[in-house]
């Protein structure tokens, strides 16, 4: 349950404060009414979403909105410094310094070209 929680939020973040109605989250994930609507009370209960009652088509539905976003390790992720054998010299006015690191250097650019 907690993995579809955080998909379900990670969805949710993705439309930001604009939101998603709940009847298309529920399609989207292939869940009854029912399953989704106590997934979007649980949600709201833990603090991650805020359901806001609208009337869309002459029905009242709720549009479902991220309040926290998930945390994400995909900024870091290949990072050097993970790995680096000479983490432990770092620091900005050390030996070693993210300023003159060659190989953050070389990440970024290929992070850039893949962008």
């Amino acid at each position: 349950m907690d993995k579809m929680c955080n998909r379900v939020c990670e969805n949710i973040a993705g439309y930001e404060s604009d939101g998603i109605l709940q009847s298309q989250l529920w399609k989207k994930y292939k869940l009854s009414s029912r399953d989704g609507s106590r997934l979007a009370l649980k949600l709201e209960r833990m603090g991650m979403i805020t359901r806001e009652k609208i009337l869309e088509k002459e029905r009242w539905t709720y549009k479902l909105i991220i309040k926290k976003t998930p945390i994400s390790t995909k900024s870091i992720e290949g990072s050097p410094c993970l790995t680096c054998p000479v983490e432990a010299k770092c620091s900005l006015d050390g030996e070693v310094s993210p300023k003159t690191c060659q190989w953050i250097e070389d990440w970024v650019m290929i992070e850039l070209k893949n962008k």
